[in-house]
């Protein structure tokens, strides 16, 4: 069975887990460290705390930019939960902005509406979590001045572009956003099993998140030198939300070949746009020119409208074929948590609805073979000649 996304370990990765494992220190040692100052060297950043998961990255984020009850994060309707989630926790509240309808990433002028209203009505807007979807930066120029301008807080979600660049920068993420969340989980472009690490210029964000991540222990030398040796301190609640030394160990491996690997998927992508960009009812991925796409998905548009069979029927012909597809997403405004909270009229999502209506991940890995991707291709060519009205 061929899925949307699978991991790439190669031997190189293997021995250097193995290696770790054969040591004392397979929780908190060297390597832990050394991927820590590794993401910072590829991304620009001053400081980095890798963590057990992209999720507990926005977590610790939304806590180190102190949100709490009452405050309002504007996020997209089109991402993974966590997105959304990490506010919740912490007793905030959430509103969606629409997505850009060529790029699927948080719309700008969507935003700035949303924002004008709010201002208008005197309510402060705390942060904005922006999604770098599939792999395409979102606009961060234009997000950047909005938020100097409104005076929030810039969250870059950057779970899915690991590897992309924006005007020629892989280090734009630190650049325009306050703060940016990565994902390593297993499908992400590299992977530490499961994953995650906050990079920030703030020293003061990053010094907290790097206390909340074990348990909020504080190991202070001045401490231990007014009492024992041994003694630390535990002044707020905290979270194991720390990475371990093997799962460092494969970071490292796996950084050092995601510019290869990033290759890979592009050439890839650059196949399916080549076999299928004169396909009738079919939208290829659009990319703007100053972005160098790191294809974390292939986000496929099929005009379902137009065929004689559904979305469903889609899916379940590619299952039949052993080939498993997958929808990223479902809009956050259809879950029953924030349907019952806020009562979202999808209706307020034109763009968010109609790419929902029609996208599929189709798979798209380093490792997927030249066959397998013709064989996806004719597929998706076979289904649309058949149904079509």
């Amino acid at each position: 069975m061929i899925g949307y996304n699978r991991p790439s370990i190669s031997l190189k990765d293997i021995n250097a887990v193995k290696e770790v494992l054969k040591n004392q220190w397979i929780t908190q040692g060297k390597k832990v460290e050394l991927f820590e100052n590794s993401l910072k060297i590829k991304f620009g950043s001053k400081y980095c705390s890798v963590l057990s998961s992209g999720t507990a990255a926005l977590h610790l984020t939304a806590v180190a930019l102190d949100l709490k009850k009452g405050d309002l994060v504007l996020t997209s309707p089109n991402t993974f939960i966590a997105s959304a989630n990490c506010a919740e926790y912490l007793g905030a509240r959430i509103d969606l902005i629409d997505i850009d309808k060529n790029n699927f990433t948080i719309d700008i002028d969507n935003l700035e509406k949303k924002l004008k209203k709010y201002k208008k009505n005197n309510i402060k807007i705390k942060a904005v979590i922006a999604i770098d979807y599939a792999g395409q930066p979102c606009d961060w120029i234009n997000l950047k001045k909005l938020s100097l301008k409104y005076k929030f807080k810039l969250v870059n979600d950057n779970c899915h572009s690991l590897g992309s660049k924006y005007y020629g920068s892989i280090k734009y993420a630190v650049k325009y956003a306050d703060v940016v969340t990565q994902s390593f989980h297993a499908v992400k472009n590299f992977t530490t099993g499961e994953g995650g690490a906050v990079l920030t210029n703030s020293k003061k964000i990053y010094t907290k998140i790097k206390r909340l991540k074990n348990h909020g222990i504080d190991k202070n030398q001045k401490i231990k030198n007014k009492v024992f040796p041994w003694y630390y301190n535990v002044d707020e609640l905290g979270y194991n939300y720390r990475l371990t030394d093997f799962q460092s160990a494969l970071g490292l491996s796996q950084l050092d070949n995601l510019n290869n690997m990033i290759i890979k998927r592009r050439k890839i992508a650059q196949f399916y746009n080549h076999k299928l960009k004169n396909t009738k009812n079919i939208i290829i991925p659009k990319v703007d020119k100053y972005k160098y796409h790191s294809y974390h998905l292939y986000p496929l548009q099929i005009l379902f409208e137009n065929l004689k069979k559904n979305k469903l029927s889609f899916f379940n012909y590619f299952k039949k074929n052993k080939i498993l597809l997958q929808v990223h997403y479902v809009p956050i405004y259809n879950f029953s948590y924030y349907q019952k909270k806020y009562q979202f009229n999808k209706n307020d999502f034109p763009n968010c609805e109609k790419f929902y209506k029609n996208v599929f991940s189709i798979p798209l890995y380093p490792n997927l073979k030249i066959k397998d991707q013709m064989r996806i291709v004719n597929l998706i060519k076979s289904f649309i000649k058949q149904n079509s009205k």
